[in-house]
């Protein structure tokens, strides 16, 4: 993906992509000779939007790229995406500036996403030509931390349990001159997890918590937990087949924010990160887990178990009380927790909770002007009540009775957790992207961060 933007000087010949609309599309024939005109008359071309048309070079005349867009389409993020997956091999570049040059190049870019661990593709692909005065370095710390978090979402759980999700973590704090630690099985209970201990004890790949960090000690401290169940078959309130099919992207909150992280420290930006990751697989043995438990958590707080097929919160609950010890200036979390979410806002449109009314202010200019969308929800006080339990000091699921707001009350449990930091942000995140488009292709997606990569590039600017 990376590989499919490069500097001019890297380019061999170039081929022009011009930008047409129905009422343009014969100016530029002008400008492209009498073998272009000739060509889309024969081709029956109408510069429809989203449509294109390499035409060949005549005598007197260049190759070109015609895409079919309109007044109101070419503003738009991704909107070359679809040219990654229609041009032949080569090296293109644009005719003329675009209105958000580096949306238009992330567009292209992440449409050119293979995820090839299984199935090899060796065919060539486009390559676009990167304009002087876009920040290609930036660009590229970008599209890397999206492939790491794809690559790690698409790989199946036979091949990504929890110490394989802990050692992609480690390795890439490592190659950015980090450190860190993995607490594994029963030592979690030693040093305080009973929560991730619990959820993970009935898999026969152990359980472990991953926490590493990187930068200056003394910098602002913004801190990532992502949520890394491996596979959740919903332990003994098992899910359906048919709701299992995709449980291999339950760690997508992880994956998420290690696609963040790589951003952060590719971009050397001035903060002491630091990422908590809990990683289990939620599986069915004879020491999983019921419903009806009472867990301890390292909070101190009592919760009783409504549904085991709600573990998320329970190991995020561990790892948010961790990660709130030191006092983060930022804290935020990832994690692909309700269906309720999606129900509410579908799978493009994740949404996210803080009680920071800046801060969600700021997510949300961002978040449009990144191309990244998010939606605020409520974090609805009267809500809490839900999660009353009559022998535990909270339960993890609503209680009530009715199965309202179920991603409001999933987040409201985890709030019990934070109060030192000095802003908490929750996403409830899909991380997968079921219907190919533009900058999407379909499977394992990253969902916020970029947006984030944004808000923090902005809030701590790296040193010139």
């Amino acid at each position: 993906m990376r590989n499919s933007l490069i500097r001019k000087s890297e380019a061999g010949q170039t081929v022009q992509i011009h930008p047409v609309t129905p009422e343009t599309l014969d100016a530029v024939l002008e400008t492209l000779g009498a073998t272009a005109k000739s060509w889309v008359s024969l081709n029956g071309y109408s510069a429809a939007e989203g449509t294109s048309l390499v035409v060949p070079a005549g005598e007197g005349g260049q190759a070109a790229v015609l895409f079919g867009t309109s007044a109101e389409a070419l503003p738009q993020a991704f909107a070359l995406g679809g040219l990654a997956s229609s041009l032949p091999a080569g090296d293109y570049e644009l005719a003329q500036p675009f209105p958000d040059p580096e949306q238009a190049l992330l567009g292209f870019a992440l449409s050119s996403y293979r995820f090839t661990r299984y199935r090899k593709n060796s065919a060539s692909q486009p390559r676009l030509v990167v304009p002087e005065g876009v920040d290609i370095d930036r660009i590229q710390a970008i599209l890397d931390g999206v492939a790491i978090a794809r690559d790690l979402i698409n790989t199946p759980s036979n091949d990504m349990g929890p110490e394989e999700l802990a050692a992609a973590i480690s390795k890439v704090f490592e190659a950015n001159g980090g450190k860190g630690s993995v607490i594994v099985g029963d030592d979690l209970l030693a040093q305080g997890f009973p929560m991730v201990h619990a959820v993970g004890r009935a898999s026969d790949r152990a359980p472990r918590l991953a926490d590493f960090t990187w930068g200056d000690e003394n910098a602002p401290k913004v801190t990532l937990v992502g949520k890394g169940v491996v596979f959740d078959t919903g332990g003994l309130d098992i899910k359906p087949s048919s709701s299992m099919l995709l449980m291999k992207k339950d760690m997508g909150g992880a994956a998420n924010v290690l696609g963040l992280a790589s951003m952060i420290m590719a971009a050397k930006l001035p903060v002491r990160l630091r990422v908590i990751v809990p990683c289990v697989e939620n599986a069915i043995s004879g020491n999983a887990f019921r419903p009806g438990d009472i867990l301890p958590s390292r909070k101190g707080i009592t919760v009783e178990i409504g549904n085991t097929d709600a573990e998320g919160r329970l190991v995020l609950g561990d790892a948010l009380a961790l990660a709130d010890e030191e006092s983060p200036e930022l804290l935020i979390d990832m994690a692909t927790l309700t269906g309720a979410a999606r129900v509410a806002l579908g799978p493009d449109l994740p949404p996210f909770y803080t009680h920071d009314e800046d801060l969600a202010e700021e997510i949300a200019l961002v978040s449009e002007a990144s191309a990244d969308p998010l939606w605020r929800l409520p974090l609805w006080q009267p809500y809490m009540k839900y999660l009353d339990s009559k022998i535990a000091d909270i339960n993890h699921v609503n209680t009530s009775g009715a199965g309202f707001a179920g991603s409001i009350t999933a987040a409201l449990f985890l709030s019990r957790f934070v109060e030192n930091a000095g802003s908490w942000v929750h996403f409830d995140i899909f991380g997968w992207t079921p219907i190919e488009r533009a900058g999407k292709p379909a499977g394992g997606e990253a969902q916020g961060i970029r947006c984030l990569f944004d808000l923090l590039s902005e809030r701590y600017p790296a040193a010139k």
